[in-house]
C-alpha cells in the first residue's frame, strides 16, 4: 500500500554529510537521480543539510527505502571517492516514520523539513536555502539554465558525477549545477494540500523549527555554516600554532583552537564537534579545558 512517510537520518555527531557546496551539488543530483530512477516513489519535500537529511516521500514502503538507501550508497561512494573515507554513512541510521492523512500531519511535516535550513540559523526562509526545495512551492520565479536534452553524454555524466540514462530531456538544470528540485518533485500535490502560500508559511512559522529558532535566539545559535568554518580551519589552525591540522595539534592547543572557534564564528560545542570530527563530550571537554 503506498503511503507517505517522513524519512530522516540521524544527525551525525563528529562529522559532515557535505563538506562544501561541490558536495550539496552532487548529492542534489543523486536526488534527482533516484526520483527518475524510481518512478513509483513521490517526491513531496526534503533538504540536505550539513550533518543530516530528511525526505517527505509517498510509495510503498520496500520502494521508499530503497530510494534513500540506494541515495545514501551513491552518495557513500562519492565521498569515498573525494575524501579517501569507506563507508561513511554505513553508521548512519535511518528514522522512518509514517505520516497519517488526517489533522494536518502532512503539512505539519512538510513545513517541519522546510524549516530545518531557518532553525539552523542559516536564512530567514526557505525560499532562500537551494539544498532542497525551499523554493520549490508557489514560487513565479524564472529559473535559468539547461534542459539535460541539451547536454552531451559525456558532459552529463561529468556534471552529475555519475551515469543515467532515464533523466527525462527536460529537466532543468540550473546555474548552480544541479537539478532543479521542480523538475521531479509532486510539486502540485503539496499546492494543492497547502492550498495557498499564505496557509503554507503559517504552518511553517508556526513549525517546531521556527519555535526552535526563536528560542534559540536568546542563546547565540551558530551563525556560520558549518561549510563556512571547515574552510577556514586550516589556515586559521596554521596562523595559532605553524601546524596543517587539528589532528596535529597537542590537547593543550586542541582546548585553545577550540575556544578559538567559538570566539571567531559564534559556534557552539555541537558545531565545532562536527567541524572538527569530536564528540560532542570531547568537544565540551575541550571548551571548558584551562
Amino acid at each position: 500500500m503506498r503511503k507517505t512517510y517522513l524519512i530522516s537520518t540521524e544527525h551525525l555527531e563528529d562529522g559532515l554529510w557535505f563538506r562544501d557546496d561541490e558536495d550539496f551539488r552532487v548529492a542534489m543530483n543523486y536526488v534527482a537521480i533516484q526520483a527518475a530512477s524510481c518512478p513509483d516513489v513521490a517526491v513531496l519535500a526534503f533538504i540536505l543539510m550539513s550533518n543530516h537529511v530528511h525526505f517527505v516521500l509517498r510509495g510503498r514502503m520496500e520502494d521508499v527505502l530503497g530510494f534513500i538507501n540506494q541515495f545514501k550508497q551513491r552518495y557513500s561512494q562519492y565521498y569515498k571517492r573525494k575524501y579517501g573515507i569507506p563507508g561513511f554513512l554505513r553508521r548512519n541510521p535511518l528514522d522512518v516514520l509514517t505520516i497519517p492523512n488526517e489533522d494536518e500531519a502532512m503539512e505539519r511535516v512538510i513545513a517541519y523539513v522546510q524549516m530545518n535550513c531557518v532553525a539552523a540559523n542559516i536564512c530567514v526562509h526557505p525560499t532562500q536555502y537551494p539544498w532542497g526545495t525551499g523554493d520549490a512551492f508557489f514560487s513565479n520565479s524564472q529559473t535559468n539554465g539547461k534542459r539535460v536534452k541539451e547536454y552531451t553524454g559525456r558532459a552529463l555524466e561529468r556534471l552529475l558525477h555519475s551515469f543515467s540514462d532515464k533523466l527525462p530531456g527536460n529537466w532543468l538544470v540550473c546555474e548552480r549545477g544541479f537539478i532543479v528540485p521542480k523538475s521531479y518533485v509532486d510539486v502540485r500535490s503539496v499546492e494543492l494540500l497547502f492550498r495557498s502560500p499564505r496557509r503554507m508559511n503559517f504552518f511553517q512559522n508556526n513549525s517546531s523549527k521556527a519555535k526552535k529558532r526563536i528560542e534559540a535566539i536568546d542563546n547565540q545559535i551558530p551563525a556560520f555554516r558549518d561549510q563556512t568554518i571547515l574552510a577556514a580551519l586550516p589556515d586559521l589552525c596554521r596562523s595559532l600554532f605553524q601546524k596543517a591540522s587539528f589532528e596535529e595539534l597537542n590537547d593543550q592547543e586542541q582546548s585553545e583552537f577550540a575556544r578559538q572557534i567559538r570566539f571567531r564564528f559564534s559556534a557552539d560545542a555541537t558545531q565545532i564537534a562536527r567541524v572538527c570530527g569530536v564528540s560532542y563530550a570531547e568537544a565540551a571537554d575541550l571548551l571548558e579545558s584551562v
